[in-house]
């Protein structure tokens, strides 16, 4: 007998920024139905649009989101991904007395009164796990009748070869099981899930005009070289990349090397070498070739599909500033398995 066609999944993208979790779903292989993508970024929108339609994505402020809305709509799926700022050092760890935590906060207060919706998965900074919002969130998940499984997980794990440590929270509804359940925070990949480990040289674009463009400049090379992490072709990982990438020097992402790591460490070596010759110290440090990596290669690193582009309109600091809030891709794919 021919098992019945399961109907899409009528999906709610809140925090949508550039379509990270519509295209985690598509990796998944879910049938699905974007509703509504709901995000206060111009920029963000306007890159979700041009991959995937302007119909869907919308400027919208979440605070004006009410439970009616979502029930009107058959929503059964939400996925989201709040603003992280208030879980960060950055942002003083301000938690829930942050204004920008207002809208998940808003959130939370609707799940007792969206009783079709049966599936929910947050993403968000690893630390989030200890705030008050988190607690919060899950005492009103039990409230509305779900029960949750928590993960932290880096795509690194996963054979990506980059870090991005984030928490996620699954809920479903009480006596839906997970095929994947602990009683802690999971934080190892599961067997077979479609791991394979992927090299950084595999990634990158290799054409001369990229290291015109993205070249590190004379005094980043010699002031901030020696602090900054630097893949070569043969790298297995890469930093986690933020929004404030090429902005500042450290701590921000990778940079990249097409030399073997042998070549790079004997020709770093011979820079360091010449310190007290700083023109000869930087011819050294050229012949190196160190570059940022481009916003393409930054979103292959977050496993974004080869047919993601942007607008042109769209600057590349705006497009580093938009993937540094986004998420990976395929770590969300193998959670939206539980769907």
């Amino acid at each position: 007998m021919e098992s019945t066609k399961s109907e899409p999944h009528r999906v709610l993208e809140l925090f949508s920024g550039i379509g990270g979790m519509r295209m985690a779903l598509e990796q998944a292989g879910k049938e699905f139905e974007i509703v509504s993508a709901i995000d206060v970024n111009p920029i963000a929108n306007e890159v979700y649009k041009h991959n995937f339609g302007a119909k869907t994505a919308r400027n919208g402020n979440i605070l004006s989101l009410t439970a009616e809305k979502v029930t009107k709509l058959k929503v059964d799926t939400i996925l989201m991904s709040p603003p992280c700022q208030p879980f960060t050092r950055n942002g003083k760890f301000n938690d829930i007395n942050d204004r920008r935590s207002d809208p998940f906060l808003h959130i939370c207060e609707l799940l007792d009164k969206m009783p079709l919706v049966k599936f929910i998965l947050m993403e968000n900074v690893k630390g989030f796990e200890n705030s008050q919002a988190c607690e919060m969130y899950k005492a009103r998940l039990r409230e509305a009748g779900f029960h949750y499984q928590q993960y932290i997980l880096s795509p690194h794990q996963f054979g990506v070869p980059n870090t991005r440590h984030r928490y996620y929270c699954i809920a479903k509804r009480n006596g839906t099981d997970f095929k994947w359940k602990s009683e802690e925070i999971i934080t190892t990949p599961q067997a077979g899930c479609g791991a394979k480990q992927t090299l950084v040289g595999t990634i990158v674009d290799t054409q001369q005009d990229a290291l015109e463009q993205y070249g590190l400049k004379s005094a980043t090379l010699l002031k901030h070289l020696p602090l900054m992490d630097v893949c070569t072709p043969e790298s297995t990982n890469s930093m986690c990349f933020t929004k404030a990438y090429t902005h500042y020097a450290e701590g921000t992402g990778s940079v990249y090397c097409p030399l073997s790591r042998q070549e790079f460490d004997k020709t770093y070596a011979l820079a360091m070498g010449a310190e007290e010759d700083e023109d000869r110290k930087l011819s050294v440090l050229r012949e190196l070739r160190v570059r940022y990596f481009t916003p393409k290669e930054v979103a292959r690193l977050m496993s974004f599909p080869e047919h993601f582009s942007f607008p042109e309109t769209v600057t590349n600091k705006q497009r580093y500033r938009v993937l540094g809030n986004s998420i990976n891709v395929f770590v969300v794919s193998v959670l939206l398995h539980e769907l």
